[in-house]
Order: C-alpha cells, then sequence, then structure tokens
C-alpha cells in the first residue's frame, strides 16, 4: 500500500519503475506501469531502493551485505519502514566504503537512535524524524481507532486492533472453571 503510495508519485519524475515482493500484484502493476522483477535484478539495476515492508522474522536483516553489495555505486537506500530490515552494521559499512552512494532513513536498529551512531555524522546520509503520522488526519483516526477499542472492551467485546488476546483466553478460561 505504502509502496504503491510511492510508486505513484515517483511516476510524477517519469522514473521506470521496477519492484519486487514475495507476492506479485499484477493489478498494481497495470495501474501503475510498474514491472515485476526477482529481488536480485533489482538490487542490481535500482538508482533509488526504497523500502516499504512490514518488520517479520523473514524481513528482519533482509537487507544484508549480500544485498547491498549487488546494488550499483550510484544506489541510494531508503529506509521508511522499519529500522531492523536493514544490517545497519552493513549498511556502515557500504556507505564508508562507497560500495552505495548514499541512504536516507528515518529508522534505525536501535531507537531513540544513539548519539554515538555513525550514520548520523555521514555526508551521503539523510536523516529524517520518522513522523509521518504526524499528520491531523492520521492522528484523528487514530483517536477514533482508540475510542471505538476502549467502547469495544467496556462492552465486553473483543477490540478490533487487539494484539495481545493471552488476557483475554486467560479471563475467558477463568470465568469457565468458576462456573
Amino acid at each position: 500500500m505504502i509502496g504503491a503510495a510511492v510508486a505513484r508519485r515517483a511516476k510524477g519524475f517519469d522514473m521506470k519503475l521496477i519492484y519486487y515482493d514475495t507476492v506479485r500484484n499484477r493489478e498494481m502493476e497495470q495501474n501503475l506501469g510498474i514491472e515485476f522483477v526477482p529481488k536480485e535484478k533489482m538490487l542490481k539495476e535500482c538508482n533509488f531502493f526504497s523500502i516499504h515492508v512490514p518488520l517479520l522474522p523473514e524481513t528482519e536483516k533482509s537487507i544484508s551485505r549480500k544485498e547491498l553489495m549487488m546494488m550499483k555505486k550510484t544506489a541510494s537506500l531508503i529506509n521508511t519502514s522499519k529500522g531492523e530490515v536493514v544490517d545497519e552494521a552493513a549498511l556502515i559499512d557500504a556507505l564508508k566504503e562507497k560500495r552505495i552512494a548514499g541512504a536516507a532513513l528515518d529508522v534505525f536498529e536501535r531507537e531513540p537512535v544513539e548519539p554515538s551512531n555513525p550514520l548520523l555524522r555521514m555526508d551521503n546520509v539523510i536523516i529524517v524524524p520518522h513522523i509521518a503520522s504526524a499528520s491531523l488526519e492520521t492522528r484523528v483516526s487514530m483517536g477514533v481507532i482508540a475510542a471505538n477499542n476502549i467502547v469495544a472492551a467496556l462492552r465486553d467485546e473483543v477490540p478490533q486492533n487487539l494484539l495481545n488476546t493471552e488476557p483475554l483466553q486467560k479471563r475467558a478460561s477463568s470465568e469457565t472453571s468458576a462456573e
């Protein structure tokens, strides 16, 4: 979803767009005029490698030394997803050794970022705060979601965005054993 939004904006700059995902999206390809390619081809050909993945066990450090070495020396890595997706030590080395041209980051492996992190002092790195959710529209939406979840909990319903179901399961089993 975010990747598609970035692709729409990049089309405005008349960029040739290629992408890789674990699941191919032919509808998005047709709608945006983008090409699906294998991960290795994308790494070797792209000038701007923009990452838009959730942090999952299979995406953690999925951009490591191996992937960075495949990129063109003129390429830039852009990470706005999760810091742990990129092996930060490998990125630092790739930038120091000029294996890639640069990086733009608003996430880090460890947050808050340590003041001693070398990325903060590199001339070929752009750092911005991770504040994409800071728009009024997003914050209002977040507040509405939180309020709806509170109302659901007060009604003894399962909140829509509940991640930790263990307390509800424990409560349900203790209520069953009490009967």
